[in-house]
């Protein structure tokens, strides 16, 4: 399966969310998934956070699930990543379902239902 990895980066320490993102992407490769995950991307302090979450919906589109790290909660773009998800029927999976909050998709879709 193709997945891709939506956390906290913007706010966090550049290292901190390499560090958690590369986590998710090793446990997630183990299990013999594609890990697609957005920090392999530059830090360019001219580029607007809209084109980010642009490359971002392009990894989502090729994707089929989207694995949400525990820290999604104080991130805009997370919340923008998993509603685009939802609205285009992939997987989404938590982290940690106990981080998992009202008005955000509960029920795992897979591609092609």
């Amino acid at each position: 399966m193709k997945i891709y990895v939506s956390g906290k980066i913007t706010g966090l320490d550049r290292a901190e969310a390499v560090a958690r993102f590369e986590a998710a992407r090793e446990r997630l490769s183990a299990q013999g998934h594609s890990v697609f995950v957005p920090t392999v991307l530059p830090d360019c302090a001219d580029v607007p956070h809209k084109d980010y979450l642009h490359i971002c919906h392009a990894m989502i589109d090729v994707c089929d699930a989207v694995y949400v790290l525990g820290n999604w909660r104080t991130s805009a773009g997370s919340h923008e990543e998993i509603q685009y998800a939802a609205d285009w029927r992939k997987e989404i999976i938590y982290e940690d379902e106990a981080t998992r909050q009202d008005g955000f998709p509960t029920v795992r879709w897979r591609q092609g239902k």
